[in-house]
């Protein structure tokens, strides 16, 4: 694939990000059967240039997939198991002191820590204390690390890439809002179907083993990086993903009433932006030019299901956050070209408020638009 796309139409641009995910999705599904749904949002994340938090039962495949996708594609992948005893120092590296053997002269050199990788798999992160953990904060948000005073930048293209276990709590640390506001996506993986459970079982009690060769480089995946980004987002789209996101606070006054109710703290700027980042990239993989209300919608459940946090009234009537994010996107209006966000009125609700209105005179027709000169 080329870095850069001076030449190259958007048809050309879309068919070969199309195609650079056939590749991997075909290279993924030698080893993961089913689970399109999490490899999809994987990519849409490493295309949008984010992090991603994969949330599971134990056996669901979490940390086989990324480690698949970190096959199929040659960049440097390092994975680093989470501990209770773990140090910051374990992650980011540390200096220790070589002595010259000619001269005997003793100086401080740094050795790297496996976070200076292109991906980096943190496996169970929440079973290490917050003071490790943050040892992450400024390599999945600056892609860099301070160490003895000096900064070293990693190298591009950086994705975390971490899993989490929601069933087991004693032993672990829940990570704190600040670090779960880092990862672009939470990845909800749920159960396989019969089938695809069945597959499974054959496929992994046998002596054969997948071949998996590496089908894109680091450039490619930079390239579509840069490709994501100039996705056009109409004003209107952006005005969506804005409202469902302030409609999250429930301090705002005009965020819902079951909102208030519900929620102890809605999102904050970065879901607006991760939104609309994640849709184009889902656009972009699904053969389209432009942003939709399809995107947006679909995006908003990984992107705001760890931004959202309930209150004792959710927990009491067993509301939990992803029926608070359907209830938004039924009550937040779709978006309509030439219409203020403030002025617009949710479907639902104006077929309910068209159904209680007396009945009145049709307006008269509009104007025949004029045709055009002959020539």
């Amino acid at each position: 694939m080329p870095s850069s796309t001076p030449q190259m139409s958007p048809e050309e641009a879309v068919r070969r990000v199309g195609q650079a995910r056939e590749l991997l999705v075909r290279e993924v599904h030698k080893v993961i059967i089913g689970q399109d749904e999490m490899i999809e949002q994987m990519l849409i994340c490493m295309f949008a240039r984010g992090n991603c938090l994969t949330i599971g039962v134990p056996g669901l495949a979490k940390t086989l997939t990324i480690s698949t996708i970190a096959r199929a594609l040659a960049m440097h992948f390092s994975r680093i198991q989470f501990t209770p005893d773990l140090m910051p120092s374990d992650i980011t590296g540390t200096e220790i002191i070589d002595q010259d053997a000619a001269t005997g002269q003793r100086t401080f050199r740094f050795v790297r820590g496996p976070v200076f990788s292109n991906i980096v798999l943190a496996d169970e992160i929440n079973r290490t204390p917050p003071k490790t953990q943050a040892a992450l904060l400024q390599a999945m948000q600056e892609h860099e690390v301070t160490a003895a005073g000096k900064t070293h930048k990693l190298e591009e293209p950086f994705f975390v890439m971490a899993t989490q276990n929601p069933i087991e709590q004693e032993g672990t640390y829940p990570l704190p809002e600040a670090q779960l506001d880092r990862f672009m996506l939470s990845i909800n993986i749920g159960y396989p179907t019969r089938s695809e459970e069945r597959d499974i079982v054959l496929a992994t009690t046998q002596t054969s083993q997948p071949d998996i060769k590496a089908v894109l480089q680091g450039k490619d995946i930079l390239w579509i990086q840069q490709l994501v980004r100039q996705v056009p987002t109409s004003q209107h789209m952006v005005d969506y993903a804005v409202d469902l996101v302030r409609a999250t606070r429930p301090k705002e006054p005009s965020s819902p009433d079951f909102v208030k109710n519900w929620l102890a703290w809605g999102a904050g700027p970065r879901a607006a932006q991760n939104i609309i980042l994640t849709s184009k990239a889902r656009a972009i993989l699904h053969g389209k030019f432009a942003v939709s209300a399809e995107d947006i919608r679909t995006m908003a459940f990984p992107v705001l299901r760890h931004r959202l946090f309930t209150n004792f009234n959710a927990d009491a009537e067993g509301i939990d956050v992803e029926q608070i994010i359907e209830k938004l996107l039924d009550t937040v209006p779709e978006p309509s070209y030439g219409e203020p966000a403030a002025g617009r009125v949710h479907k639902k609700a104006k077929a309910t408020a068209t159904q209680d209105a007396p009945p009145r005179s049709a307006p008269p027709p509009p104007p025949s638009p004029t045709p055009p000169p002959v020539t």
